[in-house]
């Protein structure tokens, strides 16, 4: 009897049951801690597959737009060329392309950077082209039809109502850029131009189709937003976000020694004499390119820092991020300073850049200078 008994009582002792705990305790932490570290590793391989993606789309984006700069312009004639006119002060084209007031009025410079403009001291970049399909040909204005604001011109011209007209004066220089209110065409082709300023025989007017600006920039939600989307026909100045987690955007303009002279020498930041607008048309024919910097962001806060701070100038305490090298003659380095966040180096970042021609705009050409 006792002999049964003692056999019903069989099992695991207390310290067996001890043991097995243990066992399975540092099962249980060793899975966890592999899947804690696999995760992580997902998280960073996630994230930086996002801010390549996400970079990569801010980069086509920009550079399909800066790729039509100047779209429309009539650069096939010497006398009538668009880049006699001034940039600022009497006679400088500029127009009320998105018809609000409250927005500034654009004029025909293909690209603008505006240097630290935007959030992270980001730049931000203008293009500005036409949508004309007829190649912005300038037609010379005849005697007869030629007075106030109706112009006869020799040809069908090619202009739609609403066009934004480019009206040049060759003898003075001075240019208008004004809307074509309506067109008769009978034996001859008459145009109502919104501003009459220029009229005169001998001058042109070439029609650009919708002279737009498409404006890239940071907004403070680290967002890529673009401007000039066409609402109902007519360009929108409203920001819109295209891609997210994107920082900081740097430009440069890639200038020639001379306004004839396809070489480029030189790569500047959009300060001092390069600085938005332009003082003199010289320099603004100096452009031939501009190079760009793209900073996407990885969207994973990191536990620890994960990027070291470096720079592509010639500093003993580098704050920011590395693009280009810089020279004191040649090219101006990049600043890229993320340091108004705290946070900054516990994040991963890829640096995106490209050097795209304005090859809208046949640049060697006679009085350009």
């Amino acid at each position: 009897m006792t002999k049964l008994n003692r056999q019903k009582q069989a099992g695991f002792s207390l310290i067996e049951i001890m043991v097995g705990l243990v066992i399975g305790l540092l099962a249980t932490l060793v899975i966890m801690n592999v899947f804690s570290v696999f995760e992580e590793q997902k998280r960073t391989t996630t994230g930086n597959s996002d801010s390549q993606t996400n970079g990569a789309i801010a980069l086509y984006n920009l550079q399909r737009d800066v790729q039509l700069a100047g779209f429309g312009l009539p650069v096939f004639d010497n006398e009538y060329s668009p880049f006699q006119c001034p940039v600022s002060g009497i006679g400088s084209p500029s127009i009320d392309h998105d018809n609000l007031a409250s927005t500034p009025a654009i004029n025909l410079s293909p690209v603008v950077i505006i240097d630290n403009d935007g959030a992270n001291g980001s730049d931000t970049v203008a293009v500005h082209a036409g949508d004309t399909m007829r190649g912005g040909i300038p037609a010379r204005m005849q005697a007869g039809g030629t007075a106030g604001n109706v112009v006869e011109v020799d040809g069908s011209l090619n202009c739609a109502v609403n066009d934004v007209a480019l009206v040049v004066d060759p003898g003075t220089l001075n240019c208008n850029m004004t809307r074509v209110n309506a067109i008769n065409v009978t034996a001859v082709t008459r145009i109502t131009l919104n501003n009459p300023t220029y009229v005169a025989v001998g001058n042109s007017v070439a029609c650009l189709g919708i002279w737009n600006e498409f404006k890239y920039a940071i907004d403070a939600n680290n967002q890529l937003t673009r401007t000039g989307s066409l609402v109902a026909g007519v360009p929108s100045a409203t920001a819109v976000p295209i891609v997210s987690d994107i920082v900081n955007i740097q430009a440069q303009y890639g200038v020639s020694p001379n306004p004839n002279d396809n070489k480029i020498n030189q790569w500047v930041n959009a300060t001092g004499a390069w600085a938005n607008p332009i003082a003199s048309t010289f320099n603004r024919n100096r452009i031939k390119a501009v190079r760009i910097a793209i900073v996407a962001r990885s969207g994973l806060l990191e536990r620890n820092n994960v990027t070291n701070a470096c720079s592509s100038l010639t500093a003993a305490n580098p704050t920011g991020l590395c693009a280009w090298d810089g020279s004191t003659t040649t090219s101006t380095a990049p600043a890229i300073d993320l340091s108004t966040n705290a946070d900054w180096q516990r994040y991963r970042y890829r640096v995106y850049e490209s050097i795209i021609p304005i090859r809208n705009i046949i640049w060697s050409r006679d009085k350009l200078g």
